[in-house]
């Protein structure tokens, strides 16, 4: 297969691409807007956080799905499998990557403790890894909005 301009026009422009990086872009800035509003400062590092309101893992995997399913129908295997995926996704952070997230913020704590009588490294984990289900079920509502969206406009 040749690479062409059409080729590179149509990766760029197809709804099932632009629409989950959209939704991975848009729920990264609300995480940034609304740690702006209560911290009154701007921290980028939000853009690329792995946690947080809303879920940009759940937006970016439902926007992806949906997508799918606008422009493959919902009866092809394809939406099936990308449907299946964010699920397992969505699960995955409430679940597993929430509790390595509490995990990590005990460990974090006993070290903590610890520090204060022996020498302990001061480097802290991550506990900004899962979400709560609202989170996840914002990131989910946030991805098939703007799967419509972007599917409205191509």
């Amino acid at each position: 297969m040749m690479i062409t301009d059409n080729t590179w026009r149509a990766f760029f422009t197809n709804p099932s691409l632009c629409a989950p990086f959209a939704a991975w872009m848009i729920a990264q800035i609300i995480k940034v807007a609304l740690n702006y509003r209560k911290e009154k400062r701007i921290d980028f590092r939000y853009l690329s956080s792995l946690g947080g309101m809303p879920s940009a893992h759940s937006a970016t995997v439902s926007a992806l799905a949906t997508s799918v399913g606008i422009n493959a129908g919902v009866s092809s295997p394809i939406f099936a499998s990308t449907f299946v995926v964010a699920v397992i996704v969505m699960f995955d952070a409430s679940t597993v990557r929430r509790a390595a997230g509490l995990q990590a913020g005990l460990l974090n704590d006993i070290v903590e403790e610890l520090f204060k009588e022996h020498h302990f490294s001061e480097r802290k984990m991550v506990e900004l890894l899962g979400h709560t289900r609202t989170e996840v079920f914002a990131g989910l509502l946030l991805g098939v909005a703007i799967a419509f969206l972007v599917n409205s406009i191509h």
